[in-house]
């Protein structure tokens, strides 16, 4: 009788558009948008630091973010069984520890990458990098539970790259003003991460975890995404107010004001709507970290 080779077992090398798949580009946008973001509000000039911009757009989006996507494809093999069959893991097209592998070696690149930039942008990946295993990989498995998890991708896909971002160019701490916008941005992103979480109520709810959505209920998860991400603005307003930069307060405000009337199509069917509000909503979002980060640099420059 023919034995048929099990995907998990099976010792065939992946191509490399398997592994392409693995790194997920399309996710790589929002951390070297928030990257470019910091870039901006360092208040500072390229100058003979721009292969140390090179390189810290490379670790933001293809190292560290895609680091993340390998690991969790790989600690999530059985529930994207369920959700998302056609994965490159669970339909076999990178078989047997393939996955595991590739995430460990995308952790030593990535980490290889970041000890020439700087002690700080060192210490930035190494907290993203941290947070990427955690958030996948047992004991602790932190997207087990929406709050904790989306907390972590928040972070990395928001905060420490407009962190790094300004670290890079200044070789220095950035600011209080960039600190206190990327955390601002990085609590609002806990509420983008939660509308990922819809398209896969299925299958979290079957593997056990516990996301917003199973945690709470569609609606409820819908309402908690909203509010955070609504607060978080307001935050950011309250800074640019604060540091005497009222027409951006006015743009970022406007920004808010259309994603307020949306929110409320999202809330009336979020699993319908959930898609539709991380494409337009989510781009209103990041449209105002960028006049959050040209605020901040003509306080720098003035």
């Amino acid at each position: 009788m023919e034995r048929t080779s099990s995907p998990m077992l099976d010792s065939r090398a992946p191509t490399w558009r398997a592994y392409l798949e693995l790194l997920k580009p399309v996710t790589w946008f929002p951390p070297m948008w928030a990257f470019s973001c910091g870039l901006v509000a360092s208040g500072a000039t390229l100058g003979s630091r721009a292969w140390f911009v090179v390189g810290g757009v490379a670790l933001a989006g293809p190292l560290v973010c895609g680091t993340s996507q390998i690991v969790n494809d790989w600690y999530d093999r059985h529930v994207d069984a369920i959700n998302e069959p056609d994965r490159p893991i669970p339909s076999g097209r990178v078989p047997g520890r393939h996955g595991f592998y590739f995430a460990l070696i995308w952790t030593a690149l990535s980490l290889a990458v970041a000890s020439v930039l700087g002690s700080w942008v060192f210490t930035a990946a190494c907290v993203g990098l941290l947070l990427a295993w955690v958030y996948s990989a047992p004991p602790l498995r932190l997207k087990a539970n929406g709050w904790w998890g989306n907390s972590a991708v928040a972070i990395c896909y928001e905060g420490l790259p407009w962190f790094t971002a300004a670290a890079v160019i200044s070789g220095m701490l950035p600011t209080w003003h960039s600190i206190v916008a990327a955390l601002a941005y990085s609590v609002g992103a806990h509420g983008i991460m939660t509308l990922n979480d819809f398209k896969a109520i299925e299958g979290d709810t079957r593997m056990g975890v516990n996301s917003l959505p199973v945690l709470h209920g569609a609606d409820g998860a819908a309402r908690i995404a909203c509010v955070i991400m609504a607060l978080a603005q307001v935050a950011v307003v309250a800074l640019l107010v604060y540091i005497d930069m009222p027409f951006h307060a006015l743009a970022v405000t406007a920004l808010l004001g259309v994603q307020l009337v949306m929110m409320r199509r999202f809330l009336s069917n979020p699993i319908r709507y959930a898609t539709w509000y991380s494409a337009f909503g989510v781009t209103l979002y990041v449209s105002g970290m960028l006049f959050t980060a040209f605020a901040i640099r003509q306080v720098l420059l003035s």
